[in-house]
C-alpha cells in the first residue's frame, strides 16, 4: 500500500465524519423546503405513508452520497495539491 495512502486514512475519516454531519444538516432543510413536518419519517413510523417514507430516504440517500462525494473528492484534490501525489 502506497504511503500516501496511508497517510490519507486519517483525513479521509475526518472528512467522512464531516460530511456525514453536513449531509444530513443539507436533508434536514430539504425536508423542511418540501413543506413536509420537522422531522423526517422513520421506515417504521405507522403514521406516515409509503410514499412519504420512500421519498425522505430516497432524498436522504441522494443528498448523503452528493455530500459524501464532493468532500471526499475535495480532500483527494487538496491532498494532491499539497503532496503532488493522489492519495487513492
Amino acid at each position: 500500500m502506497k504511503a500516501s495512502k496511508i497517510a490519507y486514512k486519517p483525513v479521509g475519516l475526518a472528512l467522512g465524519a464531516l460530511s456525514g454531519m453536513a449531509a444530513g444538516a443539507l436533508f434536514k432543510q430539504a425536508w423542511k423546503m418540501l413543506g413536509h413536518d420537522e422531522d423526517a419519517p422513520d421506515a417504521t413510523d405507522e403514521d406516515r405513508s409509503w410514499r412519504e417514507v420512500l421519498l425522505a430516504a430516497t432524498l436522504q440517500g441522494a443528498i448523503f452520497a452528493g455530500v459524501t462525494a464532493a468532500v471526499d473528492r475535495a480532500g483527494a484534490t487538496a491532498v494532491r495539491r499539497l503532496t503532488g501525489t493522489w492519495p487513492g
